[in-house]
């Protein structure tokens, strides 16, 4: 229940009640009126100020021996969230019921307050007052909420013996009881054994399979109870929530047809519709569902809009995104750590740094969260010291850094070639903060290494590892051995990722790259042969720009956009004045064996410089923001730069592996970016705890051990141009490798 707002209506009505009261305390022979009116002011459930004004007036006049006046001053102060004065007036109370005790245990349960609620059941029983039907649901609650199934068993008994145990809201109770607590056979039990059943009872049944890990039971009851006709509600979505994360686009499917069959879509529903969205890798949909829910004018509230704003930063929206903050600002539904760190995250994937600083500054609280999804952003954009000294700053505030906190630094450092710094934090993490290191751990330091050069150094780190490393590192590696031209080592690491994931198209995309570049078209042939055979497929590169407050997406050679013929007129002609500017166009970044002037054609027509043309014909001076799925190739890096400086327009693109921020012909990257990984280091996604574009592979039947036969042969092609190849530098076209390879 939550306490009374003076805007509501009841306000006048409120306002003259008291005033009315002001009047009668002056004559004695008013008291029952007084008494009277003393009543509905506290039905109105006033605030704290009011509330303790009338309950000095109740004290002053003697009333407070009056049980009716003692019980609704009781709930009041419950309702404005107060047990500590609502047991003030229980314990001033001489002549107790069971009624006041019932209050009592409600105020505690409802403020949270679980073990203080079975202290005074225990009083009750001890002071011989039998518990009823109000009593048992508010005791069964407190022993869920605090896992005291001891309790709970003893109470079961009881209530079996009096006879409660047939009230739907006892069983109600018993039902989340067992479920919380993990006995999942006896809940079933007390649902079967129910005379009678509404959608609570499902719902509690469906959180208890939720709360064990048992997803599928929790979806099966759900379709059990619409087969007997109850229909579900928002409270049913709201227990499935984490059973539909990461989930099968079938039970996200079910979800979503549970929400359009709702008779009344309620602000829970929303949000849990939202975040099922965001929470299986569907940005697109969740901004969608944001934007139809204004349009029903369902008013948002902090969980909405902290669900929503990761989905803006996974799409670039940053028109939606600072609408939303708007929005915020306007409702003063800030302070709010859950809906601060989301804007910090927004503005973070957005490339804003400022605006996330902002917001970073002017924030009440933090937690460890708050400062790493800022470390994580200054690295992503390759301001390493900053990101180092905002670490600093952390530890010197007193919060202790976490895990993920040192991916975040370790991370930054990689992109920065901050190699002394991160080695530091490195031995800092695991010998003053005593954090195992995770894999995600060892794959930045072994990258960090291997791009300074000390690439048998991060061998050896590899082979001192206390945990088999996997294909992350394995792959950090390898970029480094292509870098400096380390044949043996590489074709180790070749083989180890062979042998961890032989199905990732990644790692085929990569080498038929690099048999490309060299010009051996048959082992690029060969290579491509062995995906086709085993159902293989690349994903396509994809690029999101967002345009009032939609977001428009790209694909290489995209005809299908209404503006087509217009960007590729405009893109003709930026090509035409790139060319003045110098431009070459990296034809080492094509990837087909075709003559130098087709491989021109097949460059120019990229996601992104689509994207990029389509921002410069429908917006004006603002900077254009890109969202790329992948990684971008050198072609459309060196044309981002020229674009820059034609158009005199800042330009930020976010792949998988960090920011770009072009302005004036000039990359904040600072072109360290061609000496970068093919985006081994754990990815922005996962330092903030979610993904940017989690794009998946085409499901892939062929198990490990189906592959072994045609091992020999792609190794015999690795190491065939491994030695024929010295390995000269990085800067491949990944404009075909998916988002999911393993490294990222």
């Amino acid at each position: 229940m939550k306490a009374f707002n003076p805007l509501t209506p009841q306000f006048p009505k409120l306002q003259s009640l008291v005033s009315s009261i002001r009047k009668l305390v002056l004559s004695p022979q008013n008291s029952a009126l007084v008494l009277e009116l003393l009543g509905k002011v506290l039905d109105q459930y006033p605030d704290i100020k009011t509330l303790e004004n009338i309950h000095s007036k109740v004290f002053n006049l003697s009333f407070h021996e009056n049980p009716s006046l003692g019980i609704k001053l009781m709930r009041a102060y419950a309702a404005c969230g107060e047990p500590g004065l609502t047991r003030k007036v229980f314990d001033e109370t001489p002549d107790r019921n069971a009624i006041f005790y019932n209050v009592m245990i409600r105020s505690y349960v409802n403020n949270h307050c679980y073990n203080d609620a079975l202290l005074v059941f225990r009083d009750m029983l001890g002071g011989g007052f039998s518990p009823d039907n109000y009593t048992y649901p508010c005791v069964l609650k407190a022993c869920s909420c605090s896992d005291n199934l001891r309790i709970g068993l003893q109470l079961h008994g009881a209530l079996f013996k009096d006879g409660f145990d047939l009230n739907l809201f006892v069983g109600n109770g018993l039902i989340a009881l067992y479920g919380k607590c993990g006995c999942l056979l006896e809940a079933r039990r007390v649902l079967d054994e129910m005379m009678s059943r509404d959608v609570v009872s499902w719902n509690s049944m469906v959180a208890g399979y939720v709360h064990n890990m048992q997803f599928d039971d929790a979806l099966e009851i759900c379709r059990e109870m619409e087969g007997l006709g109850q229909k579900p509600d928002a409270g049913t979505m709201a227990s499935l929530l984490p059973a539909v994360t990461n989930t099968s686009a079938e039970n996200v499917l079910y979800v979503k047809e549970m929400f359009v069959n709702l008779e009344k879509k309620s602000l829970v529903s929303w949000n849990v519709m939202i975040t099922v969205h965001m929470k299986n890798s569907m940005p697109e949909k969740a901004v969608d569902l944001y934007l139809q829910m204004e349009k029903c004018e369902v008013e948002p509230d902090a969980i909405t809009c902290a669900s929503v704003l990761p989905a803006c930063g996974d799409l670039s929206a940053l028109l939606l995104g600072r609408r939303i903050h708007e929005y915020v600002e306007r409702k003063k539904l800030c302070p709010n750590l859950l809906l601060e760190n989301s804007l910090i995250d927004m503005y973070a994937r957005c490339g804003c740094l400022e605006d996330a600083k902002r917001v970073f500054d002017r924030m009440k609280f933090r937690d460890v969260a708050s400062w790493t999804s800022l470390i994580s952003a200054y690295g992503m954009t390759g301001q390493g010291y900053n990101a180092v000294s905002l670490f600093t700053e952390m530890q010197n505030s007193g919060q202790s850094p976490d895990s993920i906190a040192f991916v975040a630094i370790l991370s930054a450092c990689s992109h920065s070639g901050l190699l002394n710094e991160g080695k530091f934090y490195f031995k800092q993490m695991t010998d003053d903060y005593r954090i195992t290191p995770r894999i995600e751990h060892f794959a930045c330091l072994v990258d960090l290494l291997g791009r300074s050069g000390r690439v048998d150094e991060a061998y050896n780190f590899i082979k001192q590892m206390p945990m088999e490393p996997n294909e992350r590192v394995w792959g950090a590696l390898l970029s480094s051995c292509r870098v400096y031209s380390n044949m043996d080592i590489g074709l180790l690491a070749a083989d180890k990722l062979l042998q961890l994931a032989p199905e990732q198209s990644g790692y085929y995309v990569l080498l038929s790259n690099i048999y490309a570049k060299a010009g051996r078209w048959t082992e690029v042939t060969t290579t491509r042969s062995l995906m086709k055979r085993r159902r293989i497929r690349k994903m396509p590169g994809i690029s999101n720009v967002e345009l009032d407050n939609k977001v428009h997406t790209f694909l290489a050679g995209d005809t299908f956009h209404p503006q087509s013929k217009e960007i590729y007129e405009e893109l003709s002609v930026l090509v035409g004045k790139m060319k003045e500017l110098g431009y070459v166009p990296e034809t080492d970044s094509a990837l087909h064996d075709v003559e130098e002037e087709d491989k021109e054609c097949h460059l120019a027509v990229h996601s992104e410089k689509l994207a990029i043309v389509f921002a410069i014909l429908n917006t004006k001076e603002s900077p254009i923001r890109i969202t790329k799925n992948l990684r971008v190739c050198g072609d459309c890096h060196i044309a981002a730069k020229h674009i820059s400086k034609i158009v005199q327009r800042e330009i930020v693109i976010r792949d998988t592996n960090r920011f770009h921020h072009f302005k004036d012909g000039i990359c904040s990257c600072g072109d360290y970016w061609t000496m970068s990984s093919t985006g081994f280091l754990p990815s922005f996604g996962f330092v903030l705890d979610n993904a940017l574009l989690k794009m998946k592979n085409c499901p892939f039947s062929t198990t490990k051990s189906d592959l072994k036969d045609e091992r020999p042969c792609f190794l015999a092609l690795a190491s065939k141009f491994l030695c024929h190849q010295a390995m000269k530098k990085m800067g491949e076209c990944v404009e075909e490798e998916p988002y999911g390879a393993p490294w990222k």
